[in-house]
């Protein structure tokens, strides 16, 4: 489970370093691909493979299926953190998520995600209030 909000920022090669807490989980591979708001998702190689499965089931003929799919795997890479615990984010990449210098790595459960720290800071502000708002519908007798 990737936790936590940590504030990297990527070099002038394009690499960026892994929070160092999730660098031995993640040592043997990942794999990078658009997210969903401008972010890029970044899934242990095993979460990657169950995705596969999933979206491999999913019926073709569902034409929202086939424009995630593309999108999704189209856009993927995978990589291999070197010994100091970075990852090269490939150029298409930081360019659909506006990755400029600073960025936020945030943990989402399954996958962490990579934000430009300021439209991390929008979204997040955007989104404190309905998620306030939302928990009772989101998760009902959960929380």
């Amino acid at each position: 489970m990737f936790l936590g909000t940590h504030e990297p920022r990527l070099d002038e090669k394009g690499r960026l370093f892994l929070p160092a807490k999730y660098r031995d989980e993640l040592s043997g591979g990942l794999v990078i691909t658009k997210g969903q708001e401008r972010c890029l998702y970044v899934f242990p190689v095993d979460e990657f493979q169950r995705i596969t499965e999933a979206l491999r089931s999913a019926p073709v003929t569902a034409k929202a299926v086939r424009d995630y799919s593309r999108v999704f795997f189209a856009s993927a890479s995978d990589e291999v953190p070197d010994k100091q615990g970075r990852i090269t984010v490939p150029a298409g990449l930081r360019s659909y998520a506006g990755l400029q210098r600073d960025c936020v790595v945030i943990g989402a459960n399954t996958r962490l995600e990579i934000w430009d720290s300021a439209a991390w800071a929008r979204y997040e502000a955007e989104q404190e209030q309905a998620f306030a708002d939302l928990s009772e519908e989101v998760l009902p007798g959960v929380l």
